[in-house]
């Protein structure tokens, strides 16, 4: 069996994938496979994708198919991945030559469900570290160490390396068409997780592109609301919501409080803007009318939960002008 599959989604990233990919055929791992997804590319993806696979057929494998987006790639991925451990690479990225030597060293230590380590947001002038949200290893995860994963786990998927068996609960696919794939994902995996392991390194490297869904407007990040009730409705489904409806509460506050209002704020169109925080506060009305008397946000008196329990269209609209002029 091959130790580790990494998949990675390719789209019209041709300035990118090179460098992506000599960082996966130079890992210091042995018998890791790589499979590109190449979803639908009009550039010279495909042909560098291709390439690679003729360097090193034993290795690197391709496939193309038509635009079904990035979720849709990473599924396709799982299906013919051979790995015990599955990883995710986003193919615009590089990770360093050890990363999957060092977490799959950690995985087999104590047989952990996953291995997660922090990451490197690399802009043009500097690089930020971004913790991974956990900062020792749980054998055996307790009702309070999932609590403190729900709310501190940093959530995109390529940081960490993943059970392949994981993916057999098809509620655990990715879901197709949506943005925010990896909140959904993450969340729903929480609950069912026995174990996870921690590397203190910085392997992965995020590259910070100015048109990537970070940092532009879309009437997409609608989304995240979607993708919330979605996590909402998965622990009501199987019997989660009353054990964590506190942590869920939070996070369902942060992401509709914080990180949709900031997004929200490249828009250009100040109405646009306005509309999209009446929606916010109108969602989480709906779904946690009390919020306010939520345990964590009354835990400690720390500017954001101060922001948050205190959220209002004037605080919006501060939010609004100070992203606004970090971008003049």
């Amino acid at each position: 069996m091959v130790d580790i599959s990494i998949i990675v989604a390719a789209y019209n990233i041709e300035d990118y994938l090179e460098k992506c990919l000599d960082s996966l055929v130079n890992q210091t791992k042995k018998n890791i496979e790589i499979i590109v997804i190449n979803d639908g590319s009009k550039d010279r993806s495909k042909e560098i994708a291709e390439d690679f696979q003729k360097k090193f057929p034993d290795m690197v494998k391709v496939i193309s198919k038509e635009n079904g987006g990035l979720s849709n790639a990473r599924n396709d991925g799982i299906k013919i991945a051979k790995g015990k451990y599955i990883a995710f690479v986003d193919g615009d990225d590089y990770v360093t030559e050890d990363m999957y030597e060092k977490l799959y060293e950690k995985a087999i230590e104590k047989d952990y469900d996953i291995v997660t380590s922090n990451a490197n947001c690399v802009y043009p002038n500097k690089n930020v570290e971004i913790p991974a949200g956990i900062d020792k290893n749980y054998e055996k995860l307790s009702k309070e160490e999932k609590n403190n994963l729900l709310l501190n786990l940093y959530v995109p998927v390529w940081n960490k390396i993943y059970k392949k068996e994981i993916f057999s609960d098809k509620d655990l696919l990715f879901e197709p068409n949506i943005w925010f794939e990896d909140v959904l994902f993450l969340y729903k995996l929480i609950p069912h997780l026995n174990s996870i392991g921690y590397v203190d390194d910085c392997f992965y490297q995020y590259i910070q592109r100015e048109n990537s869904i970070t940092y532009t407007y879309s009437d997409k990040l609608t989304n995240i609301n979607l993708v919330m009730e979605k996590i909402l409705e998965y622990y009501k489904k199987k019997g989660f919501y009353d054990e964590y409806k506190n942590e869920l509460e939070y996070i369902y506050v942060r992401y509709m409080f914080a990180t949709y209002i900031k997004r929200l704020s490249k828009a250009k169109d100040k109405k646009r803007f306005k509309q999209g925080v009446e929606f916010a506060i109108e969602c989480v009305n709906k779904n946690f009318p009390n919020y306010k008397k939520n345990i964590y946000l009354n835990q400690r008196k720390c500017f954001k939960n101060i922001y948050l329990k205190n959220f209002n269209k004037l605080l919006a609209k501060m939010v609004y002008c100070a992203e606004k002029n970090k971008m003049n």
